[in-house]
């Protein structure tokens, strides 16, 4: 145990702790759910998991409460491993170590896993109350999230008895929660040439670091610097100028988080490196200057290597910095419903090379489906323009707001009365499992609510101590209230 577990209220905060030491990384949740698994068995609970791999855990209601209508609260299991390229951690076995910060929880150097441990803390602290005066529930676990909502995509909506869900993966205080985009990814792969390093060459390793990055929906009116886009085009306007030629190019890490990282390799002729790596800093710090307000910390390093014996061959190395330049990444429209809504984006998130191939992976968002399939062309347009292969995925659905919803109306009376104030209802643009949920489930009641858990998905993320206690308060006070009826 550690100092999270004399946190309050206890009850979560004890389940939290546990959870910072059981490595979750998405696709990687076997040693969470049967965590999980065994607390049901613990509390002698019914329990089952369907072919997905998604767990469900029944809990009777309190006595007296038997007959209330069943209400299911959601979380996934799974976390974005994202940690500084100075850190040395396994995220296949290591615990993450937390530290306090103030007002906040995070963690060294790592990803906190608050999105969406906090959700899992508090549905097993609800499976362990024995003073909440709920009703019959369902405890839904998912799996895999963070890279494509696999787990909700897989799940057996006929498991599902109740018709009114709570999903506790919203990251704003005093926000409910009512919307959310729709998305899918697309993968572009760009066959690579060869040739032989020119004699004469020396080496050179080049990184951008220290930029935010953050969750590429939730951060995406933020408007913060790609690594990727921001060193390739660096690169790209000095190659009218000082030629060099390209070995390698990579950054990115997960196809939900915008990269933070950058790296390039390259060759130069001996006699221009001096050149090239001037008119370089100088195009960085231009860069840093126009991002400055959003990436005060954007750093560019040049190092010395032994010369790489092969490079790409011009053609494709003006190709690759090309399609890289011309593929879109950020925010492409607001929306004209919902003031200081993003309505469609899209998120550079990966490059890598392998194989002697080029793999690009693109995250795109709508809560406009039409909008959404537009920007997928687009990226299709541009990739087989520089003769780039486009394998798309099938994505996920948004969901709808309901204005009318019956849930919504409670959690609306509810905050006003135990935490003093009105919440903001809102839709984001990112994607929840909510869409997928209620696309399974015909007649599904839904909200998505949560602590204050501020840049997910990088290595700042952190949560709010005091707003995880008064999320838990009103998730009582509702679980109380549905109890009821």
């Amino acid at each position: 145990m550690t100092f999270v577990a004399e946190l309050e209220p206890r009850s979560l905060w004890q389940h939290f702790d546990q959870i910072l030491t059981i490595p979750r990384g998405s696709k990687n949740e076997a040693r969470i759910r049967q965590h999980i698994i065994g607390l049901a068995e613990k509390n002698g609970l019914e329990y089952e998991v369907d072919g997905t791999g998604n767990v469900l855990i029944r809990k009777p209601g309190a006595a007296g409460h038997e007959n209330a209508p069943v209400t299911i609260l959601q979380s996934h299991l799974d976390m974005v491993n994202e940690k500084n390229s100075d850190v040395e951690h396994d995220f296949d076995k290591d615990p993450l170590t937390p530290q306090r910060d103030g007002e906040y929880l995070k963690a060294t150097g790592t990803t906190l896993g608050s999105d969406n441990g906090i959700g899992i803390a508090a549905a097993l602290a609800v499976i362990e109350s024995a003073d909440i005066a709920h009703g019959p529930l369902e405890l839904l676990f998912t799996i895999d999230e963070e890279t494509g909502l696999t787990g909700a995509s897989g799940l057996e909506g006929a498991m599902l008895q109740g018709r009114q869900l709570i999903n506790m993966d919203s990251e704003e205080e005093g926000t409910l929660c009512v919307g959310c985009a729709g998305g899918a990814d697309s993968t572009l792969t760009m066959d690579l040439r060869n040739t032989a390093t020119p004699p004469g060459s020396v080496g050179r390793k080049i990184r951008l670091h220290s930029l935010k990055g953050g969750h590429s929906g939730v951060d995406a009116h933020l408007q913060r610097g790609n690594a990727i886009k921001l060193l390739v085009r660096a690169l790209n306007a000095i190659s009218f100028e000082t030629p060099f030629r390209l070995v390698s190019v990579a950054g990115g890490s997960a196809h939900n988080a915008i990269p933070r990282e950058a790296f390039v390799e390259v060759v130069v002729a001996e006699a221009d490196v001096a050149a090239f790596e001037t008119k370089l800093k100088a195009q960085i710090a231009s860069i840093a200057e126009e991002f400055r307000p959003a990436e005060p910390d954007m750093t560019l390093d040049v190092s010395q290597t032994e010369p790489a014996a092969e490079v790409l061959d011009g053609g494709t190395a003006k190709s690759v910095m090309q399609l890289i330049t011309g593929l879109p990444h950020g925010v492409m429209s607001m929306s004209y419903d919902i003031p200081d809504l993003v309505e469609t984006s899209t998120n550079l998130a990966t490059v890598g090379q392998s194989d002697g191939k080029l793999v690009i992976g693109m995250s795109s968002r709508s809560s406009v489906e039409s909008a959404l399939v537009a920007l997928r062309q687009r990226i299709r347009a541009t990739g087989e323009l520089a003769g780039a292969a486009i394998e798309e995925g099938n994505g996920y659905p948004g969901w709808k707001p309901n204005l009318d919803s019956r849930l919504l109306e409670v959690f609306k009376r509810l905050h006003a009365k135990e935490l003093g104030s009105e919440p903001n209802i809102k839709a984001i643009h990112a994607g929840l499992e909510c869409g997928l949920i209620g696309e399974k489930v015909s007649g599904m009641d839904m909200i998505s609510c949560g602590p204050q858990i501020e840049f997910p998905h990088s290595p700042d993320e952190r949560v709010k101590v005091d707003s995880v206690g008064r999320f838990y308060q009103l998730l009582v006070a509702v679980l109380e209230e549905l109890g009821k009826n």
